[in-house]
Protein backbone atom coordinates (compact mmCIF):
# COMPACT_ATOMS: atom_id res chain seq x y z
CA UNK A 1 0.00 0.00 0.00
CA UNK A 2 1.41 3.40 -0.94
CA UNK A 3 2.40 5.91 1.73
CA UNK A 4 0.21 8.97 2.16
CA UNK A 5 0.48 11.84 4.60
CA UNK A 6 -2.67 12.73 6.48
CA UNK A 7 -3.08 16.50 6.44
CA UNK A 8 -4.48 18.28 9.47
CA UNK A 9 -6.48 21.35 8.51
CA UNK A 10 -5.88 24.58 10.41
CA UNK A 11 -8.44 26.17 12.70
CA UNK A 12 -8.78 29.02 10.22
CA UNK A 13 -9.45 26.68 7.30
CA UNK A 14 -12.03 24.72 9.24
CA UNK A 15 -13.87 27.77 10.54
CA UNK A 16 -13.91 29.54 7.19
CA UNK A 17 -15.42 26.49 5.49
CA UNK A 18 -18.65 27.04 7.42
CA UNK A 19 -19.33 23.41 8.33
CA UNK A 20 -21.48 22.76 11.39
CA UNK A 21 -18.79 21.38 13.67
CA UNK A 22 -16.78 24.61 13.65
CA UNK A 23 -19.64 27.08 13.19
CA UNK A 24 -21.11 27.36 16.68
CA UNK A 25 -18.28 28.91 18.67
CA UNK A 26 -15.46 31.41 18.49
CA UNK A 27 -11.72 30.70 18.31
CA UNK A 28 -11.49 30.14 22.06
CA UNK A 29 -13.42 26.84 21.77
CA UNK A 30 -12.24 23.53 20.28
CA UNK A 31 -15.24 21.66 18.82
CA UNK A 32 -15.20 17.98 19.80
CA UNK A 33 -18.85 17.11 19.35
CA UNK A 34 -20.51 16.32 16.00
CA UNK A 35 -18.99 13.46 13.98
CA UNK A 36 -16.91 15.32 11.41
CA UNK A 37 -13.15 14.90 10.91
CA UNK A 38 -10.61 17.71 10.80
CA UNK A 39 -8.50 16.18 8.04
CA UNK A 40 -8.11 17.30 4.44
CA UNK A 41 -9.82 15.10 1.88
CA UNK A 42 -8.00 12.12 0.42
CA UNK A 43 -6.26 13.22 -2.78
CA UNK A 44 -8.37 10.93 -5.04
CA UNK A 45 -11.56 12.36 -3.58
CA UNK A 46 -10.32 15.95 -3.87
CA UNK A 47 -9.37 15.27 -7.49
CA UNK A 48 -12.76 13.76 -8.29
CA UNK A 49 -14.61 16.69 -6.72
CA UNK A 50 -12.44 19.21 -8.57
CA UNK A 51 -12.82 17.43 -11.90
CA UNK A 52 -16.59 17.29 -11.55
CA UNK A 53 -16.88 20.93 -10.47
CA UNK A 54 -14.81 21.98 -13.49
CA UNK A 55 -17.56 20.68 -15.79
CA UNK A 56 -19.89 23.41 -14.55
CA UNK A 57 -22.93 21.11 -14.51
CA UNK A 58 -24.85 20.55 -11.26
CA UNK A 59 -28.08 18.90 -12.32
CA UNK A 60 -30.23 16.34 -10.57
CA UNK A 61 -28.55 13.04 -9.74
CA UNK A 62 -29.50 9.97 -11.77
CA UNK A 63 -30.00 7.15 -9.23
CA UNK A 64 -30.70 4.63 -11.99
CA UNK A 65 -27.63 5.23 -14.15
CA UNK A 66 -25.07 5.48 -11.36
CA UNK A 67 -24.13 1.78 -11.22
CA UNK A 68 -20.49 2.84 -10.62
CA UNK A 69 -21.18 3.44 -6.92
CA UNK A 70 -22.58 -0.02 -6.14
CA UNK A 71 -19.71 -1.68 -8.00
CA UNK A 72 -17.18 0.52 -6.23
CA UNK A 73 -18.74 -0.40 -2.86
CA UNK A 74 -18.65 -4.09 -3.77
CA UNK A 75 -14.94 -3.88 -4.55
CA UNK A 76 -14.23 -1.94 -1.36
CA UNK A 77 -16.14 -4.44 0.80
CA UNK A 78 -14.31 -7.37 -0.77
CA UNK A 79 -10.87 -5.80 -0.20
CA UNK A 80 -11.54 -4.49 3.28
CA UNK A 81 -13.63 -7.25 4.83
CA UNK A 82 -13.74 -10.17 2.40
CA UNK A 83 -17.48 -9.54 2.14
CA UNK A 84 -19.54 -9.94 -1.03
CA UNK A 85 -22.12 -7.27 -1.85
CA UNK A 86 -24.48 -7.62 -4.80
CA UNK A 87 -24.39 -4.32 -6.73
CA UNK A 88 -27.80 -5.11 -8.18
CA UNK A 89 -29.33 -5.10 -4.69
CA UNK A 90 -27.70 -1.79 -3.78
CA UNK A 91 -29.82 1.35 -3.86
CA UNK A 92 -28.42 4.88 -3.69
CA UNK A 93 -29.93 7.25 -1.12
CA UNK A 94 -29.05 10.65 0.30
CA UNK A 95 -27.68 9.50 3.64
CA UNK A 96 -27.86 6.58 6.03
CA UNK A 97 -30.69 8.02 8.12
CA UNK A 98 -32.81 8.53 5.01
CA UNK A 99 -32.07 4.93 4.11
CA UNK A 100 -33.21 3.83 7.57
CA UNK A 101 -36.44 5.80 7.20
CA UNK A 102 -37.14 4.26 3.79
CA UNK A 103 -36.55 0.78 5.19
CA UNK A 104 -38.77 1.32 8.22
CA UNK A 105 -41.57 2.77 6.12
CA UNK A 106 -41.60 0.44 3.12
CA UNK A 107 -40.11 -2.99 3.90
CA UNK A 108 -39.71 -3.51 7.64
CA UNK A 109 -42.67 -5.27 9.31
CA UNK A 110 -45.19 -3.07 11.11
CA UNK A 111 -45.15 -2.89 14.87
CA UNK A 112 -42.61 -2.17 17.59
CA UNK A 113 -38.89 -1.79 16.90
CA UNK A 114 -36.07 -3.02 19.11
CA UNK A 115 -33.26 -0.51 19.67
CA UNK A 116 -30.22 -1.57 21.71
CA UNK A 117 -29.11 1.49 23.62
CA UNK A 118 -27.39 3.82 24.20
CA UNK A 119 -27.20 4.54 20.49
CA UNK A 120 -26.98 7.33 17.91
CA UNK A 121 -29.97 9.59 18.76
CA UNK A 122 -31.57 9.70 15.25
CA UNK A 123 -32.49 6.02 15.66
CA UNK A 124 -35.08 7.12 18.22
CA UNK A 125 -36.07 10.24 16.28
CA UNK A 126 -36.82 8.27 13.12
CA UNK A 127 -38.74 5.53 14.89
CA UNK A 128 -40.92 8.07 16.68
CA UNK A 129 -41.49 10.10 13.51
CA UNK A 130 -42.87 6.98 11.84
CA UNK A 131 -45.05 6.27 14.88
CA UNK A 132 -43.19 3.09 15.79
CA UNK A 133 -43.35 1.86 19.37
CA UNK A 134 -39.78 1.73 20.64
CA UNK A 135 -38.57 -1.22 22.69
CA UNK A 136 -35.22 0.00 24.04
CA UNK A 137 -32.94 -2.80 25.21
CA UNK A 138 -29.92 -1.56 27.20
CA UNK A 139 -26.53 -3.00 26.35
CA UNK A 140 -25.05 -5.19 29.07
CA UNK A 141 -21.50 -5.56 30.30
CA UNK A 142 -20.09 -9.00 29.78
CA UNK A 143 -16.66 -10.58 29.79
CA UNK A 144 -15.96 -12.22 26.43
CA UNK A 145 -14.35 -15.60 26.09
CA UNK A 146 -10.61 -15.66 25.27
CA UNK A 147 -11.26 -16.78 21.70
CA UNK A 148 -13.68 -13.93 21.07
CA UNK A 149 -11.57 -11.15 22.57
CA UNK A 150 -8.22 -11.90 20.93
CA UNK A 151 -8.55 -9.52 17.99
CA UNK A 152 -9.79 -6.59 20.04
CA UNK A 153 -7.30 -7.20 22.85
CA UNK A 154 -4.33 -7.13 20.49
CA UNK A 155 -5.52 -3.86 18.97
CA UNK A 156 -6.79 -1.97 22.00
CA UNK A 157 -5.65 -3.72 25.15
CA UNK A 158 -9.23 -4.55 26.11
CA UNK A 159 -9.28 -6.97 29.05
CA UNK A 160 -12.05 -5.53 31.21
CA UNK A 161 -15.71 -6.37 30.67
CA UNK A 162 -17.17 -4.77 27.56
CA UNK A 163 -20.64 -3.77 26.47
CA UNK A 164 -22.56 -6.22 24.33
CA UNK A 165 -26.08 -7.05 23.18
CA UNK A 166 -28.60 -8.40 25.68
CA UNK A 167 -29.80 -11.35 23.62
CA UNK A 168 -32.30 -12.54 26.21
CA UNK A 169 -34.01 -9.15 26.34
CA UNK A 170 -34.00 -8.87 22.55
CA UNK A 171 -35.63 -12.28 22.29
CA UNK A 172 -38.21 -11.33 24.89
CA UNK A 173 -39.22 -8.26 22.89
CA UNK A 174 -39.38 -10.24 19.65
CA UNK A 175 -41.63 -12.84 21.25
CA UNK A 176 -44.13 -10.17 22.30
CA UNK A 177 -44.43 -8.58 18.87
CA UNK A 178 -41.34 -6.56 17.93
CA UNK A 179 -40.35 -7.53 14.39
CA UNK A 180 -37.60 -5.00 13.58
CA UNK A 181 -34.16 -4.61 15.15
CA UNK A 182 -32.19 -1.41 14.55
CA UNK A 183 -28.53 -2.40 14.92
CA UNK A 184 -25.48 -0.12 15.00
CA UNK A 185 -22.34 -2.01 13.89
CA UNK A 186 -19.72 -0.72 14.70
CA UNK A 187 -21.45 0.99 17.54
CA UNK A 188 -21.87 4.73 17.93
CA UNK A 189 -21.25 5.96 20.62
CA UNK A 190 -19.65 3.16 22.68
CA UNK A 191 -17.11 2.10 20.03
CA UNK A 192 -17.86 -1.63 20.05
CA UNK A 193 -17.36 -3.75 16.94
CA UNK A 194 -19.39 -6.88 17.52
CA UNK A 195 -17.54 -10.12 16.86
CA UNK A 196 -18.65 -12.81 14.46
CA UNK A 197 -19.61 -14.98 17.44
CA UNK A 198 -21.79 -12.21 18.89
CA UNK A 199 -23.54 -11.65 15.56
CA UNK A 200 -24.10 -15.37 15.01
CA UNK A 201 -25.63 -15.60 18.48
CA UNK A 202 -27.91 -12.68 17.58
CA UNK A 203 -28.90 -14.39 14.34
CA UNK A 204 -29.82 -17.57 16.19
CA UNK A 205 -32.16 -15.60 18.41
CA UNK A 206 -33.94 -13.38 15.89
CA UNK A 207 -34.10 -15.22 12.57
CA UNK A 208 -36.50 -17.91 13.82
CA UNK A 209 -38.80 -15.14 15.04
CA UNK A 210 -38.86 -13.32 11.70
CA UNK A 211 -37.16 -10.14 12.89
CA UNK A 212 -36.00 -7.73 10.17
CA UNK A 213 -32.52 -6.36 10.95
CA UNK A 214 -31.62 -2.85 9.82
CA UNK A 215 -27.87 -2.59 10.33
CA UNK A 216 -26.29 0.87 10.25
CA UNK A 217 -22.68 0.16 9.25
CA UNK A 218 -21.51 3.66 8.35
CA UNK A 219 -18.54 3.39 10.73
CA UNK A 220 -17.40 0.03 9.33
CA UNK A 221 -14.25 1.41 7.65
CA UNK A 222 -13.15 2.99 10.96
CA UNK A 223 -12.22 -0.07 13.00
CA UNK A 224 -8.97 0.34 14.89
CA UNK A 225 -5.98 -1.50 13.41
CA UNK A 226 -6.19 -5.21 14.18
CA UNK A 227 -9.95 -5.22 14.85
CA UNK A 228 -12.08 -7.29 12.48
CA UNK A 229 -15.31 -5.84 11.18
CA UNK A 230 -18.02 -8.38 10.36
CA UNK A 231 -21.10 -7.12 8.50
CA UNK A 232 -24.30 -8.52 9.96
CA UNK A 233 -25.32 -9.69 6.48
CA UNK A 234 -22.20 -11.88 6.40
CA UNK A 235 -23.64 -14.13 9.12
CA UNK A 236 -27.31 -13.91 8.08
CA UNK A 237 -29.00 -16.72 6.18
CA UNK A 238 -29.51 -16.28 2.42
CA UNK A 239 -32.61 -14.16 1.79
CA UNK A 240 -33.00 -13.38 5.50
CA UNK A 241 -34.70 -10.09 6.30
CA UNK A 242 -31.63 -7.84 6.47
CA UNK A 243 -31.06 -4.30 5.26
CA UNK A 244 -27.53 -2.90 5.46
CA UNK A 245 -26.86 0.83 5.41
CA UNK A 246 -23.44 2.12 4.36
CA UNK A 247 -21.74 5.33 3.25
CA UNK A 248 -18.25 6.64 2.69
CA UNK A 249 -19.07 10.00 4.25
CA UNK A 250 -17.86 9.30 7.82
CA UNK A 251 -14.72 7.39 6.93
CA UNK A 252 -13.65 9.75 4.14
CA UNK A 253 -14.60 13.03 5.85
CA UNK A 254 -17.26 14.21 3.38
CA UNK A 255 -20.66 14.31 5.12
CA UNK A 256 -21.75 17.18 2.91
CA UNK A 257 -21.40 15.05 -0.24
CA UNK A 258 -24.62 13.12 0.00
CA UNK A 259 -24.49 9.56 -1.27
CA UNK A 260 -25.27 6.54 0.91
CA UNK A 261 -26.01 2.94 -0.02
CA UNK A 262 -28.87 0.69 1.04
CA UNK A 263 -28.19 -3.02 0.47
CA UNK A 264 -31.12 -5.46 0.58
CA UNK A 265 -30.43 -9.07 1.45
CA UNK A 266 -33.79 -10.06 0.00
CA UNK A 267 -34.56 -9.54 -3.67
CA UNK A 268 -38.17 -8.64 -2.85
CA UNK A 269 -37.06 -5.78 -0.57
CA UNK A 270 -34.79 -4.41 -3.26
CA UNK A 271 -37.61 -4.60 -5.80
CA UNK A 272 -39.96 -2.72 -3.47
CA UNK A 273 -37.51 0.06 -2.72
CA UNK A 274 -36.26 0.39 -6.29
CA UNK A 275 -39.84 0.80 -7.53
CA UNK A 276 -40.55 3.82 -5.30
CA UNK A 277 -41.31 7.07 -7.08
CA UNK A 278 -38.13 9.20 -7.34
CA UNK A 279 -39.68 11.95 -5.24
CA UNK A 280 -39.46 9.57 -2.27
CA UNK A 281 -35.73 9.05 -2.72
CA UNK A 282 -33.97 11.82 -4.60
CA UNK A 283 -31.56 13.60 -2.25
CA UNK A 284 -28.31 11.90 -3.26
CA UNK A 285 -26.05 14.14 -5.35
CA UNK A 286 -24.06 13.48 -8.50
CA UNK A 287 -21.05 15.14 -6.86
CA UNK A 288 -21.44 12.76 -3.92
CA UNK A 289 -21.54 9.80 -6.28
CA UNK A 290 -18.28 10.81 -7.96
CA UNK A 291 -16.60 11.42 -4.61
CA UNK A 292 -17.84 8.07 -3.29
CA UNK A 293 -16.51 6.15 -6.29
CA UNK A 294 -13.11 7.80 -5.84
CA UNK A 295 -13.07 7.01 -2.11
CA UNK A 296 -14.08 3.37 -2.52
CA UNK A 297 -11.76 2.66 -5.43
CA UNK A 298 -8.66 4.74 -4.58
CA UNK A 299 -8.88 5.75 -0.92
CA UNK A 300 -7.55 2.65 0.86
CA UNK A 301 -4.09 4.07 1.67
CA UNK A 302 -5.53 7.33 3.02
CA UNK A 303 -8.07 5.40 5.09
CA UNK A 304 -5.33 3.27 6.64
CA UNK A 305 -3.55 6.46 7.75
CA UNK A 306 -6.79 7.68 9.31
CA UNK A 307 -7.24 4.45 11.26
CA UNK A 308 -3.67 4.60 12.58
CA UNK A 309 -4.12 8.25 13.58
CA UNK A 310 -7.44 7.57 15.32
CA UNK A 311 -5.95 4.71 17.33
CA UNK A 312 -3.07 6.94 18.42
CA UNK A 313 -5.45 9.75 19.34
CA UNK A 314 -7.57 7.41 21.47
CA UNK A 315 -4.50 6.23 23.37
CA UNK A 316 -3.12 9.76 23.77
CA UNK A 317 -6.46 11.00 25.08
CA UNK A 318 -6.94 8.07 27.46
CA UNK A 319 -3.49 8.41 29.00
CA UNK A 320 -3.73 12.19 29.35
CA UNK A 321 -7.19 12.18 30.90
CA UNK A 322 -6.29 9.35 33.29
CA UNK A 323 -3.68 11.71 34.78
CA UNK A 324 -5.72 14.91 34.62
CA UNK A 325 -9.18 13.56 35.59
CA UNK A 326 -8.74 10.01 36.92
CA UNK A 327 -12.35 9.93 38.12
CA UNK A 328 -13.51 9.84 34.47
CA UNK A 329 -13.90 6.36 33.00
CA UNK A 330 -13.43 5.90 29.26
CA UNK A 331 -14.95 3.04 27.27
CA UNK A 332 -12.15 1.26 25.42
CA UNK A 333 -12.89 1.65 21.70
CA UNK A 334 -12.63 -0.95 18.96
CA UNK A 335 -13.88 1.36 16.21
CA UNK A 336 -14.85 4.95 15.38
CA UNK A 337 -13.13 8.18 16.36
CA UNK A 338 -15.65 8.78 19.15
CA UNK A 339 -14.77 8.42 22.83
CA UNK A 340 -17.54 7.55 25.31
CA UNK A 341 -16.87 8.93 28.80
CA UNK A 342 -18.48 8.18 32.16
CA UNK A 343 -18.51 11.47 34.08
CA UNK A 344 -20.74 10.32 36.94
CA UNK A 345 -17.95 10.96 39.47
CA UNK A 346 -17.17 14.46 38.22
CA UNK A 347 -17.95 17.03 40.91
CA UNK A 348 -19.32 19.63 38.50
CA UNK A 349 -23.13 19.67 38.40
CA UNK A 350 -22.99 20.26 34.62
CA UNK A 351 -19.87 18.66 33.08
CA UNK A 352 -20.87 19.73 29.56
CA UNK A 353 -21.19 23.39 30.51
CA UNK A 354 -17.97 23.19 32.52
CA UNK A 355 -16.21 21.81 29.47
CA UNK A 356 -17.55 24.63 27.30
CA UNK A 357 -16.45 27.24 29.85
CA UNK A 358 -12.95 25.74 29.63
CA UNK A 359 -12.94 25.85 25.84
CA UNK A 360 -14.21 22.47 24.60
CA UNK A 361 -17.63 21.74 23.08
CA UNK A 362 -18.63 18.11 23.65
CA UNK A 363 -21.89 16.30 23.04
CA UNK A 364 -24.58 17.19 25.55
CA UNK A 365 -24.71 14.89 28.52
CA UNK A 366 -26.87 11.90 27.61
CA UNK A 367 -28.56 13.87 24.82
CA UNK A 368 -31.00 11.50 23.17
CA UNK A 369 -28.79 8.40 23.37
CA UNK A 370 -31.34 6.50 25.43
CA UNK A 371 -30.97 4.04 28.27
CA UNK A 372 -27.43 3.73 29.53
CA UNK A 373 -26.41 7.27 28.59
CA UNK A 374 -26.96 9.07 31.89
CA UNK A 375 -23.76 10.82 32.97
CA UNK A 376 -22.09 9.93 29.67
CA UNK A 377 -20.40 12.30 27.25
CA UNK A 378 -19.22 11.69 23.68
CA UNK A 379 -15.97 13.29 22.54
CA UNK A 380 -14.82 13.44 18.91
CA UNK A 381 -11.08 12.68 18.52
CA UNK A 382 -10.78 12.88 14.72
CA UNK A 383 -8.40 15.79 14.81
CA UNK A 384 -4.74 16.69 15.22
CA UNK A 385 -2.60 15.35 18.09
CA UNK A 386 -2.13 18.94 19.28
CA UNK A 387 -5.89 19.47 19.55
CA UNK A 388 -6.27 16.11 21.33
CA UNK A 389 -3.73 17.28 23.91
CA UNK A 390 -5.55 20.59 24.33
CA UNK A 391 -8.92 18.85 24.65
CA UNK A 392 -7.57 16.58 27.38
CA UNK A 393 -5.96 19.47 29.28
CA UNK A 394 -9.08 21.60 29.12
CA UNK A 395 -11.40 18.78 30.14
CA UNK A 396 -9.04 17.88 32.97
CA UNK A 397 -9.20 21.47 34.23
CA UNK A 398 -12.98 21.58 33.81
CA UNK A 399 -13.60 18.37 35.73
CA UNK A 400 -10.82 18.50 38.33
Amino acid sequence: MSIVHLQDLSDQSLRSAGSLKWALDGPEVIPAWIAEMDFALADPVQQAVGDYAARGVFGYADPYGAIAVPHALAGFAQRQWGHTIDPHRTLLVGDVMEAMALTLRWVAPPGPVIIPSPVYPPFFVLARSLERDIRAVPLIREISSPGEETMATEATGVHEPRLTLDLAAIEDQARVGARTLMLCQPHNPVGRCYTRAELVALREVIEPLGVHVISDEIHAPLTLPGVEFVPYAAVASPEAAVTTLMSGTKAFSMPGLRCAQLISNRAADNDTLSALHPVLNHSMTTLGQHATVAAYTSGDAWLEEVRVRIAANHEQFRLALSDLAPQVCIERPEATYLSWLDVSDVSSPDPVQAALEHGVRVDSQGLGYGAGSADRIRVNLATSPDRVAQIARRLGAAWA
